[in-house]
């Protein structure tokens, strides 16, 4: 009796030791894919700590009243745990797997091969800054300012597909025949090509001309599918207001309509969200036209984990939103601001929330 027992302990023993080596095994392992997570959640009215460590206001307004807010309009983003140079083994893809806030995506959707980490680093630096003058359009143009528009070339990265074509200082007019009213028209239109080449009607000096650019797919940071030419945009609006958004190490457009929403909130007295923990995501042009983002599942749950009751998400994202929510964070779809406007209304007015838009199977 002793001796099958004896021979099961040793078996048994044997087989966690295989097991244990394999387990270790796989953490050498190279593999294909990242990791993407809830990020750091930013309150737009609340402040950050700069390039040199000290805390500022996300938003800073002078020429104009400002008022005191209350509560949170957070602004959501995306971390990604790992890249070309380190991938996160089996073990960590596995731990990820299993976790509804996190999600597991190839390599190449987040890392296009031959798009250097730099290149990518400047491109979604180039989309936060050009979301920040959108949202300052649209939130001074909804309080009612007069605001200009004048989209010029701020640079071409070295090896785009506009190097050669387009020159820093650059105003761009039209784009196939569309007139460029903000870098939101520009870089729907680009995504609209699909690849295909692009003709670019342009101010350069005293006279104009027109270059033909044949856009590169990339990923952005939530591993989505964009066609970019290259270059760095600035708008250059007329602001009859100086308005300052202050956030470093955050790239991509998608913090631009909770950046208007908390413009607003600074420019008008009362608190736009009663004093409620609000958090939302979503890209904004100038006209006030709220888009869709990459990484939502993830955003959701970075807000719930920051305290947030009520999440403002693209209408376009609503197919990804359904059957992901946490419990306790109320979803309300949004397509422009002055939607994002009339929900925050109701919050704040404590109403009947359970009549505002929601994210439905169908919903788009």
């Amino acid at each position: 009796m002793s001796s099958r027992r004896s021979t099961g302990t040793v078996v048994g023993v044997t087989a966690l030791s295989i097991s244990l080596v394999a387990l270790v095994g796989l953490t050498f392992i190279p593999t294909q894919y990242v990791i993407q997570q809830p990020g750091p959640v930013f309150d737009t009215l609340g402040t950050a700590k700069d390039a040199d460590g000290a805390e500022v206001p996300l938003i800073e307004v002078s020429g104009a009243k400002t008022y005191p807010t209350g509560g949170a309009l957070d602004l959501l983003t995306v971390q990604v745990i790992g890249n070309r140079e380190r991938t996160p083994n089996w073990f960590e893809l596995a731990l990820a797997w299993f976790d509804s806030s996190r999600a597991v995506v190839p390599l190449d959707t987040v890392f296009p091969e031959g798009v250097t980490t730099k290149e990518r680093d400047e491109q979604n630096s180039a989309l936060m800054v050009d979301s920040q003058h959108e949202a300052t359009a649209a939130a001074l143009t909804e309080l009612g300012y007069d605001v200009g528009a004048q989209v010029e070339v701020a640079g071409v990265i070295d090896g785009s597909p506009a190097k050669g074509q387009l020159r820093k200082g650059d105003r761009i007019l039209a784009i196939d025949g569309v007139e460029v009213s903000s870098a939101t028209v520009l870089r729907d239109e680009i995504q609209k090509a699909k690849g295909a080449e692009v003709e670019l009607t342009v101010k350069r000096g005293d006279g104009t001309k027109t270059v033909a650019v044949t856009p590169r797919k990339t990923k952005d940071t939530a591993g989505d599918t964009v066609w970019l030419v290259g270059i760095s945009l600035t708008t250059d609006y007329t602001f009859p207001v100086d308005v300052k958004l202050q956030l470093d190490n955050v790239g991509g457009p998608s913090a631009g309509m909770m950046f208007a929403l908390g413009i607003i909130d600074t420019l008008t007295p009362g608190e736009l969200n009663g004093g409620a923990e609000v958090a939302g995501t979503g890209t904004i042009d100038a006209a006030g036209v709220v888009g869709p983002i990459g990484g939502i599942r993830q955003k959701l749950y970075g807000a719930k984990d920051a305290g947030a009751t009520v999440f403002l998400a693209p209408a376009s994202n609503c197919d990804e939103v359904v059957g992901h929510i946490p419990d306790g964070l109320k979803v309300f779809k949004t397509a422009t601001l002055q939607d994002s406007l009339d929900i925050l209304k109701v919050v704040a007015d404590h109403g009947d929330t359970s009549k505002l838009p929601m994210c439905t199977t169908s919903a788009k």
